[in-house]
């Protein structure tokens, strides 16, 4: 009978953790689709400010549920080359206080023994939770309706936790085995090795916590597999900073030695107490006479108070981790060494930052505007070009045109795997028109590269254009360039009032392309153009114009965007 018990409440408990595990899924992912303006605000206030740091890493992980994705987020910033070490630094630490709220949320669920308990309470919001999604034609109704079934399923998974646990309770054999674990270090290296294995601490505290409560271990026990669990979600970090640059590696060391550091002081804490007082005072002791008759809240506040400590006491030591990484791990990040050789490189993006979608949205964003930015460079560069029959910029054109068709692979190939991801309906929409915008900010680049060549072409002739042009085509130049300027606002203000002005520049750049053709005709007519140099003039208004057509279609395609999404 033993046998059959044993292996129903294992079945249990692993049912359990699925569920709980999904159950977090589910309500990290809606969560982040809802909260992606909160998110992206939250980290454009990066500063240098260690404390801002700590707080935005609590804040973004109490928001998403969920540590790794924070841990992974900011490997990807670092990678991306937007974060820096230090900044990266703190915003971890935060992270693990954030992550404590779960343990909190769990522990408030498991009271009410006497009468209909929290957790029965607390499950039911699966069922509603599932309602409202499966019924609500509203975006937000339905994301609503995730985060409800999410929380529901949460306590079911812990309700079948607890229920294993209970059953394992009723067994001598096991109480007696788990009993005779009383090793600290050996506790903290199981919490530990079971977080890295299920990727998530609030599993594991969650698991310490049902325990403790079924009375399986006693809460000292817990603590050390909850302190276990803070090394164990560093594997998070680690692996996500195996396959990224030399900063990324050395982020996941902090978030590594932080976790590390903070149990062995906490254990030599536990040492001195139990040293002192003859074995009658432990970690546990204060918390016990806080919280009587409630184990779990006992766990729970422990888990957090030793992560707020720990905390406190990394921060000002920020630096001090910073150059023993970079001692560990020597030498600079190729994008951010100043080496010429390496042009090619995306500025904002990292495959990292697809953990957390609505970042990938506004680093996409980023990496979009730097693309036109670059686009543009190179449309002036080629103008500079032409007119001053000057070549010294022409190494340098290249370089860039192979950077834009980089960034043109790289970005077509970023966001297709952002577009399946869960996005708000906003960020979806972006998405689908940022490929178009994409790919109009590469033929610009495309453009450019024809007014090159019809450079080249005139110096193969020996010919230039007459001064009457050069005016007219550096008067085009200014007009485009004004539209470029209207156009980055209306793209990342999403101001409707500019595109009205972008327009109407466009209207203006058509009727100089008209004035420019009919020059063209007069001056081949009157001999003062050959028509050999009079067809590159007339291929160079043209391309001119188109480069302004692409400009006005980035310009446009704000209006397939719901009016109230933010830059």
């Amino acid at each position: 009978m033993d046998h059959v018990m044993i292996a129903t409440s294992l079945l249990t408990l692993l049912a359990g953790i699925g569920v709980f595990l999904i159950a977090c899924h589910m309500m990290s992912s809606s969560l982040e689709a809802m909260s992606s303006s909160r998110l992206r605000h939250m980290f454009a206030r990066m500063s240098g400010n260690k404390w801002l740091g700590v707080g935005i890493g609590a804040g973004a992980t109490a928001l998403i549920q969920s540590s790794g994705a924070t841990s992974v987020m900011v490997i990807g910033f670092i990678n991306a080359g937007v974060m820096s070490l230090h900044q990266a630094a703190t915003i971890l630490f935060g992270a693990n206080v954030g992550t404590t709220i779960t343990g909190q949320i769990v522990a408030m669920g498991m009271f009410g023994k006497n009468t209909i308990s929290t957790t029965v309470i607390f499950s039911a919001m699966a069922g509603i939770g599932a309602f409202l999604s499966s019924f609500s034609k509203n975006e937000k109704q339905k994301m609503i309706g995730e985060i409800i079934a999410g929380f529901g399923m949460l306590f079911v998974g812990l309700s079948m936790m607890s229920g294993a646990m209970e059953s394992f309770a009723q067994l001598e054999g096991v109480k007696l085995f788990l009993a005779g674990i009383s090793n600290a270090i050996l506790l903290v290296v199981i919490g530990a090795l079971l977080t890295a294995i299920v990727q998530s601490s609030s599993v594991m505290t969650s698991v310490a916590i049902a325990m403790v409560v079924a009375g399986l271990i006693n809460l000292n026990q817990g603590i050390y597999l909850t302190m276990g669990s803070n090394i164990g979600s560093c594997v998070v970090a680690l692996v996500a900073g195996l396959t990224s640059g030399k900063n990324a590696k050395r982020a996941s060391l902090i978030h590594l030695f932080f976790n590390v550091g903070g149990v062995i002081i906490f254990l030599v804490i536990a040492g001195v107490l139990r040293l002192v007082s003859g074995g009658s005072v432990s970690l546990s002791t204060p918390f016990m006479h806080l919280f009587r008759n409630a184990p779990q809240t006992q766990l729970a506040m422990f888990h957090t108070v030793f992560n707020v400590i720990t905390v406190f006491i990394a921060v000002p030591l920020t630096d001090v981790f910073v150059r023993l990484v970079t001692r560990i791990i020597p030498g600079e990040d190729k994008q951010t060494a100043g080496e010429e050789a390496e042009t090619k490189r995306l500025y904002y993006i990292d495959d990292n930052l697809l953990a957390t979608p609505p970042i990938a949205v506004a680093q996409a964003r980023n990496e979009i505007v730097n693309m036109a930015q670059l686009a543009m460079g190179n449309f002036h560069r080629s103008l500079r070009i032409v007119c001053a029959m000057d070549f010294s910029e022409e190494d340098t054109f290249y370089k860039t045109e192979d950077e834009l068709d980089y960034l043109n692979k790289q970005l077509v190939r970023f966001l297709a795997h952002l577009l399946p991801l869960k996005l708000s309906d906003k960020d979806s929409a972006y998405v689908s028109t940022a490929f178009r915008t994409v790919s109009d900010l590469e033929r610009i680049g495309d453009y450019a590269e024809n007014i090159v060549e019809y450079a080249e072409a005139l110096r193969t002739t020996e010919s230039a254009f007459p001064e009457k042009a050069l005016a007219e085509i550096h008067e085009m130049e200014n007009l485009i360039n004004n539209l470029f300027e209207k156009t980055l606002q209306v793209y990342t203000k999403h101001d409707r009032q500019t595109l009205k002005e972008a327009l109407a520049i466009e209207d203006e750049i058509d009727r100089l392309t008209e004035r420019m053709t009919a020059a063209h005709i007069r001056r081949v007519n009157e001999g003062v153009f050959t028509a050999s140099t009079g067809s590159q003039y007339l291929a160079l208004a043209s391309d001119a114009e188109r480069v302004a057509d692409h400009l006005v279609n980035v310009a446009n395609s704000i209006k397939e965007l719901p009016s109230t999404t933010a830059a």
